[in-house]
């Protein structure tokens, strides 16, 4: 517990020094273009993929499991794009993102910190901190409403792909339930859950990368430590999320 709190602390201290403004203004936004490149169109293609699928299987299994003659074809199409809108695209989708990009800025900033790059960049009067992370939170969280958008799309054409493919799914009554009672709140819910994801998984893959401590073998530790913590903390994030904009 003692040591859970002090992580908490030293991460609150990290993101104070992290969290100012700019020494350049240029070698920011070059740092920040940089990043939304790295972080966030790169991540776009596994996105794409996993969305297509999901809103692939997600219509197919409850197209399946709806056989009842009193429950409305349309349901299929009106509780997949729910399903897609509320939950997928933006708690799943960065649950998945945590792993993939978590990782990666845990393990850079980690592999700077073992090298000693982060210490002659101290030692030069720069704020490591604030060069380091700030670019890579601003990148994550300006971009992630863009792969958010990307698989809602996505997903619910993967949806409409599986009435090709059952028999007991119709074209025209899964179109009919994606517009049936459609809250474009939802769409609103699920950008503002992933900027706040987008925040947790790059503070605290930041945090844990800057804190290695050690050699190449803690920089893996520390790479799977952001991810496991930043999941957990997304779905703390997503019930919290819920209750307040929700309920």
């Amino acid at each position: 517990m003692e040591k859970a709190l002090q992580s908490v602390g030293e991460y609150v201290l990290l993101m104070k020094k992290s969290l100012t403004l700019p020494d350049r203004w240029s070698m920011f936004f070059k740092q920040l273009i940089k990043e939304i490149y790295k972080l966030g169109v790169d991540s776009l293609w596994i996105v794409v993929i996993i969305s297509v699928f999901i809103g692939t299987v997600i219509a197919i299994q409850i197209s399946l499991n709806i056989s009842s003659p009193l429950i409305p074809k349309f349901t299929i199409g009106y509780t997949t794009r729910e399903i897609i809108l509320l939950e997928f695209s933006s708690s799943i989708m960065c649950l998945i993102l945590a792993g993939k990009v978590g990782s990666n800025i845990a393990s850079e900033i980690g592999t700077m910190r073992v090298t000693e790059q982060i210490d002659a960049m101290e030692i030069m009067g720069v704020n490591s901190a604030n060069f380091l992370i700030m670019p890579k939170i601003a990148g994550l969280m300006i971009f992630i409403p863009v792969l958010v958008i990307f698989s809602m799309f996505t997903g619910i054409i993967g949806g409409y792909f599986a009435t090709f493919i059952t028999p007991s799914l119709p074209t025209s009554a899964f179109e009919y339930g994606l517009q049936y009672f459609f809250n474009q709140f939802y769409v609103w819910y699920s950008i503002i859950k992933s900027v706040v994801y987008a925040f947790i998984i790059a503070s605290i893959s930041s945090f844990f990368g800057y804190s290695v401590k050690g050699g190449a073998l803690d920089v893996g530790k520390a790479s799977t430590n952001a991810v496991v913590i930043s999941s957990i903390m997304i779905l703390l994030a997503d019930v919290l999320l819920t209750q307040l904009m929700l309920a």
